[in-house]
């Protein structure tokens, strides 16, 4: 041994003074880092219960549990995550993929319990030391595990489409569905949302894997209108999906169109299947629109023979004669009714019930009787000028422009009404202009401000983009009549629509006026059903409530023959519709055989 290793130990006597590196008490004070992975957090009013975390974690560590006082509510599944500590291996992947970031993980890493069950927690709800421990980790700012903006929809430009009717939107080809289908975290909050509960989630995977027969397939399941709500669906789904809390909601609608964009129709009749053997029974229904012939759909394939009465040339409803062919091709709307067609369904147009055949023939002829009307009438604002002549309605201008019929283009109009009618009409009337007098002049004035439009985003923009002038906040007062011919609409800005009770009550600021010239004004402030067909003693039999026909869960009227679905009961919606159909098929059928049965 050297002399330098005898006296080694005692250079230590430099460190004598220093803070010492070891901790004076290990087994109390001994934190972690401040970004170490320890035991969850979460922030149970930021969560949604998108289950995201549960999906990801490939230890089986989170289960998604109720909660006791969390309701269900859109967008929030009142589930909240449950992390088992057998399992979890502190990853963190959990964290890095929840969408609103209210999973996070303290520094805390110290828990001791004689009870294994107690590793079993839900972090935010079983109180625990660390909940407010504000070291620990985050997700970094920026770091996401999907891309944050839907693929870009590309679109026909302004001056090209506004000269004619052909579809705006292209569609996604395969590498674009694919790349958006990639960012769907399948947290299913879209499914609880849509009224016709697709399987939202698992028709984006087959997407994903290049499966478009199997994607098909799940759409028919729940919806034999894809073709069509691919289109003009109100995707509520999106307005759930839990992308939106950090970038842009799944593009759900443009996925449902890209899956029928690139099936055959021998796909989809193979994915429909066939109709079961005939029950010997008869259903009537009146109306060829969504909720009417899903319900077709439904009944037809269980056997039943079924006929469909429609007033009109052409089936389809409100989405044929509501919706300009800009936003919905009629093509899209003959194939998904040419394969309820196949299933057997008879659809008889030019066949006006009540004048060409009564109810009360339809009742001893069928089994049961459904009526599944739209909205075709339209409403009135009632301010003076309005029994002017060149005063219409916007549901019978978009009626007579799908049929082709010349209603007399007007050089300049005004559009009274804030939603999607009112822009679709505006949005017709641009391009009828745009054909017959090479410039636009039409414009909108609605009740609401900007930020409360009813109609879409998109809809809004794009109107604006045709040369359309939009005024927000604006209440029609006169439409102004000259010499005979209607020169425009008087409005006054608006202060406030409902009163204090929350009823309709507009109030205005009178000193702020405007005049819009317009040698036609169209209404679009909503609209109602023509229920002419009941006549006088069955309108008097059946329960009504504030107008409505009233009907019990399944769509049964107080007359148990009679069932009632679609528009006329819920409002317009295609997605509704489908799922009144669907519900209202269901309670025909129970009925109807059990009638059988006796």
């Amino acid at each position: 041994m050297s002399f330098k290793d005898v006296v080694s130990p005692f250079t230590a006597w430099k460190n004598l003074f220093r803070d010492p590196v070891t901790i004076r008490d290990p087994l109390n004070d001994r934190p972690g880092a401040a970004r170490y992975r320890g035991f969850h957090q979460n922030d149970i009013e930021k969560c949604i219960g998108c289950g995201t975390c549960e999906t990801i974690c490939q230890n089986g560590a989170i289960d998604m549990l109720p909660v006791e006082g969390r309701a269900t509510k859109q967008g929030d599944s009142g589930l909240r995550p449950r992390i088992d500590y057998g399992r979890c291996c502190w990853c963190a992947l959990c964290v890095d993929v929840c969408m609103t970031g209210s999973l996070s993980m303290s520094n805390e890493y110290k828990w001791v319990e004689s009870d294994p069950d107690a590793f079993r927690f839900t972090p935010g709800v079983d109180a625990k030391h660390w909940d407010h421990a504000e070291l620990g980790y985050r997700r970094p700012e920026g770091h996401r595990l999907t891309a944050e903006h839907r693929l870009h929809m590309g679109e026909m430009a302004p001056e090209e489409r506004i000269g004619s009717f052909a579809e705006i939107v292209d569609g996604y080809d395969v590498a674009q569905a694919k790349l958006e289908a990639d960012r769907c975290v399948a947290c299913g909050l879209c499914v609880a949302t849509c009224p016709a509960h697709m399987a939202i989630p698992q028709y984006i995977a087959a997407i994903r894997d290049g499966d478009y027969e199997r994607g098909v397939s799940l759409l028919y399941e729940t919806n034999p209108f894809s073709g069509i709500c691919g289109r003009v669906c109100t995707h509520k789904c999106e307005s759930a999906c839990a992308s939106r809390h950090e970038g842009d909601p799944i593009a759900i609608r443009w996925l449902k169109r890209h899956i029928m964009d690139q099936v055959s129709v021998e796909q989809i009749r193979r994915a429909v299947g066939t109709a079961a053997p005939s029950s010997g029974r008869k259903v009537a229904i009146v109306g060829a629109g969504p909720a009417g012939l899903t319900a077709a759909f439904d009944l037809a394939k269980r056997g039943h023979a079924v006929t469909v009465f429609e007033a009109l040339d052409k089936p389809g409803g409100m989405t044929r004669f509501g919706i300009p062919e800009y936003r919905l091709p009629y093509e899209a709307i003959d194939q998904d009714v040419d394969i309820i067609r196949s299933l057997g369904v008879e659809i008889r147009c030019n066949t006006r019930v009540g004048s060409d055949v009564t109810l009360d023939e339809l009742r001893e002829k069928h089994d049961a009787v459904l009526i599944a009307l739209g909205l075709q009438l339209g409403r009135a604002t009632r301010v003076p000028g309005t029994d002017h002549p060149d005063v219409r309605k916007a549901v019978d201008l978009l009626r007579q422009a799908t049929a082709g019929e010349d209603f007399g283009t007007p050089r300049s109009a005004v559009v009274i009404g804030g939603g999607n009618v009112a822009m679709d009409i505006a949005r017709t009337l641009a391009r009828l202009q745009k054909q017959q007098f090479g410039a636009v002049k039409v414009i909108v004035t609605a009740l609401e401000d900007f930020a409360h439009f009813l109609a879409d985003p998109d809809e809004i923009k794009e109107a604006g983009e045709e040369g359309i002038a939009v005024f927000d906040a604006r209440g029609p007062q006169q439409v102004v009549v000259e010499d005979g011919k209607v020169t425009g609409l008087r409005t006054w800005k608006v202060k406030a629509i409902f009163d204090e009770q929350g009823r309709f009550a507009p109030s205005y600021d009178e000193t702020d006026e405007l005049f819009h010239p317009g040698s036609m004004i169209v209404e679009a402030i909503g609209q109602m059903t023509d229920t002419a067909l009941l006549g006088d003693a069955l309108t008097e039999k059946l329960a009504w409530t504030r107008g409505r026909l009233q009907v019990d869960a399944g769509g049964r009227s107080s007359e148990p023959w009679l069932w009632a679905a679609g528009d006329m009961v819920r409002g317009p919606d295609v997605i509704s519709a489908v799922a009144d159909g669907h519900r209202v098929a269901a309670s025909i059928h129970t009925a109807i055989m059990t009638e059988q049965a006796k």
